[in-house]
């Protein structure tokens, strides 16, 4: 058995992440960064849960960029095809992510 204290994690880079179990074909990981990710669509759904920090989640929709910011507790669920990137605001996020294990 292992506890972990999301807000006290912290990363060498940004995206960092410390892989807390694999479910048969899904990942869960605690990520942390201070910086965006990357434009990109995952191969399978993705659960996106904000445990700290704030994040904004930036996403096409029907040719349009949208963004919706997320709060901790907030849940962004980005199905496949889903072209999206995440935004950490005021500082370093922490959060916690479940996709299809090799997903980036």
């Amino acid at each position: 058995m292992r506890f972990l204290t999301a807000s006290t994690f912290t990363g060498t880079r940004p995206w960092a992440a410390e892989q807390l179990a694999v479910i048969d074909t899904a990942t869960v990981r605690l990520h942390w960064t201070d910086a965006p990710y990357r434009w990109h669509v995952n191969d399978g759904v993705e659960v996106f849960v904000v445990l700290d920090g704030t994040v904004d989640m930036h996403y096409r929709s029907q040719g349009q960029e949208r963004v919706e910011r997320l709060v901790q507790g907030r849940i962004c669920i980005a199905e496949i095809g889903d072209e999206h990137v995440a935004h950490p605001i005021d500082g370093p996020a922490r959060i916690l992510v479940v996709e299809q294990a090799g997903s980036e």
